[in-house]
């Protein structure tokens, strides 16, 4: 078998690709660098060059090839290199009649716990998504403590003592709204300095939280890891990360103990599954990041499959919010906070082409936030 074509499919914020070959079977991959999608474009149209006439079974080989191509990474190569492994892996599947899963060691579980997000702020609102959550099953929610977009209106953000009673009130809110049956993931956004996450990851330890996600930058891993020191609330980062050695280097220091791997932004399906290896010999869990299409949906069902250390899956909220299940010829199957893995060959899913030929492109847009002073702030 040899690959024939790649070819680019845009939808809204989403870049799908299909790598074709010259027996009928058709690859699906996903990237995921947002906002820079014309980029992620110019490396795949590259790397299509080398890719036509390849054995699309090959690979590691051609995973290791585009990877050590150049001296340049970053995460518009890494996204463009993951939407081509995840097609990879797509086509092996299909070819050989099984589930990708099948290929990485077999099924471990045959659903996945998953957690949707609350993006709200005021009481009235989080009680509601709250019981619209529970109604429907869920038993974890992401919390998004940091990142009100009304920031700049309000100069009490200015104030540490402040900032961090109103962060720990809304912590303390959705326990007492959720009750003690319910996981809480409180999400950060690395929008803490490293003194207000020291102070915020103590004061929310009553309150239980499943795992506090990226308090501050993940850059500099002493300074996580000095933030970990400082709480019993167990820390998540690594959906930034671009390379399976910043989780390595994260064990190492002791920064974290839930990884979070970007299937489209890390390297595809090749590199994830050997994050969770990493992440399992230090007796770690993933928690796949997934804020994207589908596709990526579908490739880290297919890793949480395979793997015994998995946590607890991030299922994007517009798929259930704004009706992107229609993206799908047939949705995913969820019930209770689980989804059902696919059991079909390959990722297990097929793409609606018609569907997507009605969302216009719509990359994201730089969207850096001001705080009342007028400095740039993250968000």
């Amino acid at each position: 078998m040899k690959i024939t074509n790649l070819k680019i499919i845009t939808a809204n914020k989403y870049l799908f690709i299909k790598l074709e070959t010259d027996k009928g079977i058709i690859g699906l991959g996903e990237a995921g660098a947002w906002g820079f999608l014309e980029a992620v474009k110019g490396v795949l149209n590259k790397f299509k060059v080398y890719l036509i006439g390849k054995d699309p079974f090959k690979i590691e080989d051609i995973w290791n090839y585009l990877y050590r191509s150049m001296y340049f990474r970053g995460s518009v190569i890494m996204s463009a290199i993951s939407a081509i492994d995840i097609a990879l892996w797509d086509i092996k599947g299909k070819a050989l009649g099984v589930p990708i899963y099948q290929l990485l060691g077999g099924p471990t579980r045959n659903k996945v716990r998953v957690y949707d997000a609350i993006l709200k702020f005021t009481p009235s609102e989080i009680k509601k998504e709250l019981i619209d959550l529970k109604s429907k099953g869920f038993t974890a929610a992401r919390i998004l403590i940091t990142g009100n977009s009304q920031k700049n209106a309000d100069y009490s953000d200015s104030i540490v003592n402040s900032k961090i009673t109103k962060y720990v009130e809304r912590v303390k809110l959705v326990r007492e709204l959720a009750g003690d049956n319910f996981d809480i993931i409180l999400e950060c956004h690395r929008s803490l300095s490293l003194p207000e996450a020291m102070s915020f990851v103590k004061q929310v330890e009553k309150y239980h939280p499943m795992f506090i996600e990226d308090p501050i930058a993940p850059d500099n891993f002493e300074a996580m890891s000095l933030v970990a020191s400082k709480t019993n609330i167990p820390i998540a980062t690594g959906e930034r990360f671009i390379n399976i050695e910043e989780f390595n280097e994260t064990y190492f220091k002791h920064a974290a103990i839930y990884v979070r791997p970007d299937v489209c932004a890390l390297g595809g399906i090749t590199a994830a599954k050997k994050v969770a290896a990493i992440s399992e010999a230090n007796y770690g869990q993933i928690v796949p990041h997934n804020p994207l299409g589908p596709v990526s949906t579908a490739a880290c069902l297919q890793i949480d499959a395979s793997v015994p250390n998995l946590g607890i899956q991030e299922f994007p909220s517009f798929y259930r919010k704004e009706n992107e299940a229609k993206m799908l010829k047939e949705p995913f199957e969820v019930k209770d906070g689980y989804i059902k893995v696919p059991d079909k060959p390959g990722l297990g899913i097929e793409l609606n082409e018609e569907a997507l030929r009605k969302m216009p492109e719509a990359q994201r847009s730089l969207n850096a936030q001001r705080a009342f002073d007028g400095s740039v702030c993250d968000i």
